[in-house]
């Protein structure tokens, strides 16, 4: 059973105005001081039941005011749940769908369940060295607002050209598009060969070998 909680932000708030009426003492941001464990309460009713088939997985959504992540409803949530998938305007403004923000967005059991015997050998390697790519490619960019990409170092050039192709061909799909894991690292691997060898610093030799 999948569960889709939305608009967690706005259910927040009326427990703030609600709150306030019957007096209680603010916390941060005038949201009550049992916010987290109000929060907890709905998100960790996923699972499974003991001695019962399937599982429950629970899906809150939620609205970050003025895209701010430090905001108590999306700051607590991150504590709570163990990943989050954060949308992001800029891409969405480029016409990217789904509009993620692969450097905001971030999963703390992928290594419980990724790698040798579960996904591919190269999984976490491959996801490692993509968003240290994509987070200097950032730095770039910053860089070539300030200098101009014509004052940019080839390899600087060489990550705003990466940047461009994860955003066409691994972020970019069609909503009825159904891509398999393995489609998906393979798009990845053309990415990333864009580069020097010697910028893929984080991928072991063997990986290398024949690409």
């Amino acid at each position: 059973m999948l569960v889709v909680m939305t608009d967690m932000t706005t259910y927040a708030e009326a427990l703030r105005e609600v709150s306030a009426a019957r007096g209680e003492i603010p916390a941060r941001r005038s949201y009550p001081g049992y916010l987290y464990s109000d929060l907890a309460s709905l998100f960790e009713r996923c699972g499974r039941i003991r001695g019962r088939p399937g599982s429950v997985t629970v899906l809150p959504v939620l609205t970050m005011p003025g895209g701010d992540i430090t905001h108590p409803v999306p700051d607590l949530t991150g504590y709570i749940t163990e990943g989050q998938v954060v949308f992001s305007a800029e891409a969405h403004a480029h016409g990217l769908y789904p509009p993620v923000d692969p450097l905001a967005s971030l999963s703390r059991l992928m290594r419980n369940g990724a790698g040798p015997g579960r996904t591919r050998a190269d999984h976490l390697d491959v996801a490692a060295q993509l968003l240290s790519a994509l987070a200097r490619a950032r730095q770039v960019r910053d860089l070539a607002e300030l200098i101009g990409v014509s004052g940019l170092s080839r390899t600087d050039q060489a990550y705003l050209d990466l940047e461009q192709a994860f955003r066409t061909e691994v972020l970019g799909q069609s909503p009825g598009e159904a891509r398999t894991l393995d489609d998906t690292l393979d798009r990845v691997w053309r990415v990333l060969l864009r580069l020097p060898r010697s910028e893929l610093s984080m991928l072991p030799a063997s990986l290398l070998e024949g690409r």
